[in-house]
Parts: C-alpha cells; structure tokens; sequence
C-alpha cells in the first residue's frame, strides 16, 4: 500500500521527564532531538509529507512558564537546524493560528518558509497554536467572505480553504504515550486516516518504531467504506 503522508502526535515528553525527576521542560527538550529523526526516516521511506503536532490551541492554557520554554525551544530549532534541512530539500510548512505565536518565532518560521519554499523534497509542516475545529471554522469564514454560492459549496472547496491545502490527506496518524484520541488534530483531513497508538513516549520513540508503524499500515486494507475486492 502506497503510503504518501504520516502525521505525528508527539505525546508523554512531561512524564518521560517525571519518571526521570526532571522538569517538564527537560522533556521538551529531549522530545525535539526526535524531530530530526523522523524527517529522516520519512525522506528515506520516500513520503511526500510528515506532520508534527507542535504545539495545539489547547496548550496555550500551560504555565507561562512551559510555554515561554516551548517557544525558546523551538526557535533555537529552527535557528540551528534550517539550513541543514534546507540542504535535505525539504519544504516546511507552519499551519494553525501563527499570529498568535511570539513575534521573532513568527520571524524565524517565515524566514524557514521562505527558505525551503521552492525545495521539492518531503512537506514538513508543524502545527503550532493549531486546532482543528478552528481550522474548519477559518475555512468556512473564508469561503463566506468570497461570497460563494450554497450550490457552489461541497468538500472539494472546503478542503481547498484548509490550512492544509496542498498537502495529502494523512495516510497515517501516529500517536505516542498510549493516549488514543485525537486531541483535535486534522479533524477533516483525518476522516480515513489509518491510526497506531503506542504507549511509548514520545522521547524514546526512534526511527525504527517508525518504520514498524509504516510497514504494518502497509499490511492494512483500506476500503473507504466500499467492500473488499474478491480474488
């Protein structure tokens, strides 16, 4: 089975750092180093697209404390590793409500963008400040402000209003701690999204747990709701 795009939901770097007595922020810390990880099994699985759940609308309500450090994190990641991911050709995308983040983390993820933005190799897009119920709601209000007609109004033209527009539907949702829902995450784009739940957290899963999720989702037959074809 073609796999095209795989969507991670990076969950447990607080209690991998609780089981070791260190603070939360310890744990984002040791979270990120798997960033570069799993865009390079993705580029050598030869997918178009991986997707990280950075940061969702929710966690916004953390401790100023944790998301000062969140954001510190992520720009130094940016700063430190953009050009070496540009040298990988890869295009990073930022979706979700980016005005919302600190102003210089806004600077470094347009100067990202714009860095890698004609780069042909894997879509790697962060979702930051990002909610999926808000993302429908934004494209619902866009299609309104153009003034479409109800009759001109079905999926395709919802979907092309998305914050995700050109990029796959996600073939796979990997989602790490052993929580199994979503959290709000690519609400639309995941409705036959196929999902592996594994109770590692998020700072302990590597390449090679990666690889296992993408040859066991190879191993799935996906229907879409049709039935299966007969020998």
């Amino acid at each position: 089975m073609n796999i095209k795009h795989v969507a991670l939901i990076m969950d447990g770097n607080g209690r991998w750092a609780k089981k070791r007595g260190l603070s939360r922020i310890e744990g984002h810390r040791e979270g990120v180093k798997r960033v570069n990880e799993m865009i390079d099994a993705a580029i050598e699985q030869k997918l178009r697209a991986v997707t990280f759940y950075t940061f969702s609308m929710e966690n916004w309500q953390r401790p100023a404390v944790e998301v000062n450090a969140l954001m510190n994190i992520l720009s130094s990641f940016i700063k430190s590793e953009m050009k070496k991911l540009n040298e990988k050709e890869i295009v990073f995308k930022a979706i979700g409500n980016i005005e919302k983040l600190p102003k210089g983390v806004q600077k470094r993820i347009k100067q990202f963008e714009d860095l890698t933005k004609d780069n042909t190799g894997v879509i790697v897009t962060s979702a930051l400040s990002y909610g999926g119920r808000a993302e429908i709601v934004d494209s619902v209000k866009k299609i309104i402000e153009e003034g479409l007609r109800i009759e001109e109004i079905d999926e395709k033209v919802l979907g092309s209003h998305l914050y995700t527009v050109g990029i796959p539907d996600p073939d796979l949702i990997i989602r790490t701690s052993g929580e199994m829902r979503l959290s709000n995450f690519l609400l639309w784009q995941s409705a036959y999204s196929e999902f592996y739940f594994t109770k590692t957290l998020w700072p302990d899963f590597r390449r090679d747990e990666f690889i296992s999720a993408i040859k066991e989702f190879e191993g799935r037959e996906r229907r879409f709701g049709a039935l299966p074809e007969e020998d």
